[in-house]
C-alpha cells in the first residue's frame, strides 16, 4: 500500500468537502474544484481531515491510492492558496503583454505569437519579461506554463528563450571553443 496514500489530508478552516456519488467537490475561499473518483477509492470526510482508502485491497489497485490522495491534497491547497508558476524571458527584444484573454509574446519570430489564456488562470506580466501564472488548479497552471514555455524554449548556446524562473539552462560551448 502507498505510504503517502495512508496519510490523512488536513482540512483548513473555511474549506468544505462534499461527495455525491463519484464526484468529490472541494470548496474554499479561492474557489471550487471537482474530481471524479474511481469506484475502488473510498473517501471519508471527517471533522478536520480527509482519509483516502481502498475499498477492495488488491495489489494492482495500490497505485491509485497515492495518486488520489495527492490530487485531493492539491485541491485543498489550491482552494485556500493559489498555485503559481513564474516564467522569465531572456533575449534582446523579448517581451510579453496581456490583452483581454490572450497572452501576446514577442520572442524573436517575424510575427507576435499569441497564447489563449484558459478559464481559471490569471496571468500578470511584470517589466515586460516576467510572466506570473496563477490559479487554483495545479494541473491547469502547470500545463499553461508549459505551453507558454514551448513557444520558445531556452536554447543551450546563448540561453535565449522562455524559462521557468528557477530553471538552470546548461550552456554549451560554441564552435570557437573547439579551436585552441
Amino acid at each position: 500500500m502507498s505510504r503517502l496514500g495512508r496519510i490523512p489530508v488536513p482540512l483548513p478552516k473555511g474549506v468544505e468537502v462534499k461527495q455525491e456519488g463519484i464526484i468529490l467537490t472541494v470548496k474554499g475561499p479561492k474557489g471550487s474544484l471537482d474530481l471524479k473518483v474511481m469506484p475502488i477509492i473510498g473517501v471519508n470526510v471527517e471533522e478536520d481531515k480527509i482519509v483516502v482508502s481502498l475499498k477492495k485491497d488488491k495489489a494492482d489497485h495500490n497505485k491509485w491510492l497515492g495518486l488520489y490522495r495527492s490530487l485531493i491534497a492539491n485541491m485543498v491547497i489550491g482552494t485556500t492558496e493559489k498555485f503559481q508558476k513564474n516564467l522569465a524571458m531572456v533575449g534582446v527584444g523579448y517581451r510579453a503583454n496581456v490583452q483581454g484573454n490572450r497572452l501576446n509574446l514577442q520572442v524573436g519570430y517575424s510575427h507576435p505569437t499569441g497564447v489563449d489564456i484558459p478559464d481559471g488562470i490569471d496571468v500578470e506580466v511584470e517589466k515586460n519579461t516576467k510572466i506570473k501564472i496563477s490559479g487554483i488548479d495545479k494541473q491547469k497552471v502547470g500545463q499553461f506554463a508549459a505551453d507558454v514555455r514551448s513557444v520558445r524554449p531556452p536554447e543551450p548556446f546563448q540561453g535565449k528563450g522562455i524559462r521557468y524562473e528557477d530553471e538552470r539552462v546548461r550552456r554549451k560551448a560554441g564552435k570557437s571553443a573547439k579551436k585552441g
